[in-house]
């Protein structure tokens, strides 16, 4: 039989684990410039080399995927959202990637096991715990604004 009041702990220890586990992978930046006023996210662009205009660097942007992001193309597409995002808070409407990696994750299984003694009684416990969990990507990224930004090459393409 379950008591109610073991349940409790129970729930509280599962969200403050949840909220951990969501905020391990944030964004972190810092200023090098000069911020403007936000802008939407639409309207920042990812470069992958500098480009061919004068620009303004304004923030350093690191990021990382979430913990439950599987597939690396979805992977990828977080961190650079994720680089989109800090930037439009800065009114950069760019952001210079300089780089991604791969972080470490896998599986791993622990074995545990307990005796203890209450009211004349002797107890023993055993539990084994399987842990999987993708590996996170990282992405570094210089926040930028250019003034008159050269149109994509083609739709939807992003230099």
């Amino acid at each position: 039989m379950i008591r109610i009041r073991h349940v409790f702990p129970l729930r509280r220890a599962v969200i403050a684990a949840t909220v951990l586990l969501l905020s391990a992978c944030s964004t972190s930046s810092m200023l090098v410039g000069q911020a403007r006023p936000p802008i939407d996210v639409s309207q920042v662009r990812i470069y992958h080399a500098p480009p061919a205009v004068p620009y303004e660097q304004i923030a350093v942007i690191e990021t990382a995927s979430g913990p439950v992001t599987y597939g690396e193309q979805n992977k990828l597409n977080a961190v650079l959202d994720k680089l989109r995002r800090e930037a439009a808070k800065f009114g950069a409407n760019g952001v210079l990637l300089q780089g991604t990696a791969n972080g470490y994750g896998g599986t791993s299984v622990g074995v545990g096991t307990g005796v203890g003694r209450f009211g004349g009684r002797s107890y023993t416990s055993g539990g084994v715990g399987v842990s999987v969990s993708p590996r996170p990507k990282y992405a570094t990224g210089i926040a930028i604004h250019v003034p008159n930004p050269p149109p994509p090459m083609e739709p939807d393409a992003e230099q």
